[in-house]
């Protein structure tokens, strides 16, 4: 019993604040400020014992198993939410429904450490829908705006198709198979039409939930209308925990079938890429225009994902440490600007530099990152994406990669152009930032600098497997 608590330590955490919460909830409750310390303080709490008693092992027959990278790739979702709480803080204190918005939040979360946990197709499906539901009433979380009502519907219609998908893949792969289980799939999959058909539907479905190109088209508008923390929290948190098991699916339960799936993630990486970054072009609406740069950098991480087990997981988990970094910055300058003076144009960052010089450097040094210039972490995180994917030895895919990271330098630099050089007759007003979201701030700015210059961090990574 001891074992079992100490193997399933992450999800019971967060299980324990959540019904902490919901006492909370239960009782005379707290006010905005004093809620907001308080889950502060408990996901900081929890971040820090992700580090601690760490003990690999299988659970329920092998639908639930642990070990160190997955320990890690939990605990960088936990860092995630961690610094969610500390910088859309002004959101934070205007939401009416501030306690049931953490209980969903953590929910969601719950879902996600489980799904990264699964060995069963049937325990990975409702970890996914435990992560996903939640999501959907988080993006409605805007009561008064049209917009988010609208982000809603089409987040849970999109999710209820990709759900049907997904299961419809599953019933075909027991059929083809005779089993569920992550360990024992291998040896029963040959190749034949039935097992294909039954994976492109299990690709579809993920690709739904990353928005691959061409299962992309609900994340922008549902990005777009819902509130920022929620959006960060689909662009990072989300898209992370999807990511990771990902590559447990595509490594080690169809294996067997590499060649097919090489050629599939290859082709929908180009396009994803290419889409992305065409689209991010014409954005004018700052949340739209992240919305189709995380898609281009889904795109990136499809490079990684192509490659071979060892390169590619190491590669991707780097970089999605540095992307949670790199996007919750440039969500927090976003949220700030939107929540105290409604502004969400790029236009109408125009000569913000001269009014707020600390938001500017910080969104700078986000919208760098993403870019991958260097030293930012983004540089040295695309960097080993594009060599895992390298391993291959196709490098017109490399090439195409390469050429799509100089097409996104115009997007990127457009906005940093329109914040430090272009003059503003009324820019914005200056803001006084909250002290945590301002800590919040300045740890993502560290984590985006360090993250690429500490080399052991990838290194303790790769010594994770």
């Amino acid at each position: 019993m001891n074992e079992m608590l100490i193997i399933m330590k992450s999800e019971l955490l967060i299980t324990i604040i959540i019904f902490l919460l919901l006492f909370i909830k239960l009782g005379k409750g707290m006010t905005n400020d004093s809620l907001l310390i308080l889950v502060q303080f408990l996901m900081l709490l929890n971040f820090i014992a992700g580090f601690f008693f760490n003990l690999p092992g299988n659970l329920f027959d092998g639908m639930y198993h642990t070990g160190p990278l997955i320990a890690f790739q939990k605990n960088i979702l936990n860092l995630g939410v961690y610094l969610i709480s500390l910088l859309f803080a002004d959101w934070f204190r205007k939401s009416e429904h501030l306690t049931e918005f953490f209980i969903l939040l953590l929910s969601a979360l719950l879902g996600m450490f489980l799904m990264i946990s699964s060995g069963n197709l049937l325990m990975f499906f409702l970890s996914l829908e435990l992560a996903t539901i939640p999501v959907a009433a988080l993006a409605n979380f805007d009561l008064d705006k049209k917009k988010s009502s609208e982000a809603a519907m089409k987040f849970i219609l999109s999710s209820a198709f990709s759900s049907g998908i997904l299961l419809f893949g599953i019933s075909m792969v027991y059929g083809a198979t005779g089993t569920l289980s992550f360990e024992l799939l291998p040896a029963q999959l040959n190749g034949n039409p039935l097992q294909v058909l039954a994976f492109v539907f299990l690709f579809a479905a993920f690709a739904f939930k990353l928005s691959i190109v061409p299962f992309h088209l609900w994340t922008a508008d549902v990005y777009e209308g819902s509130p920022v923390a929620v959006t960060a929290f689909l662009s990072v948190i989300s898209k992370g925990s999807v990511s990771f098991i990902f590559l447990t699916a595509l490594y080690k339960v169809f294996q067997p079938m590499n060649e097919l799936w090489y050629n599939m993630v290859m082709i929908l990486s180009i396009a994803t890429m290419i889409t992305g970054n065409l689209f991010a072009l014409r954005q004018q609406n700052i949340k739209r225009f992240l919305a189709f740069s995380s898609i281009a950098q889904l795109g990136f991480i499809l490079v990684g994902i192509s490659s071979n087990a060892l390169e590619g997981t190491s590669s991707v988990v780097y970089f999605v440490l540095i992307y949670v970094f790199s996007n919750l910055a440039a969500f927090g300058v976003t949220s700030v600007i939107s929540s105290r003076v409604g502004k969400e144009n790029i236009d109408e960052y125009r000569g913000l530099y001269q009014t707020n010089p600390f938001l500017c450097w910080v969104m700078a040094l986000a919208l760098f990152s993403l870019a991958g210039i260097p030293p930012t972490a983004g540089f040295f995180g695309k960097l080993f994406l594009l060599t895992a994917g390298a391993s291959k030895a196709n490098y017109t895919f490399i090439i195409i990669a390469a050429l799509n990271m100089i097409l996104s330098l115009y997007y990127y630099l457009k906005v940093i152009r329109a914040m430090f050089m272009e003059k503003n007759e009324k820019p914005i007003e200056k803001i006084r930032l909250y002290p945590s979201v301002k800590l919040g701030m300045v740890i993502c700015a560290i984590g985006i600098i360090l993250t690429g210059l500490l080399s052991w961090v990838f290194d303790y990574i790769q010594s994770l497997h």
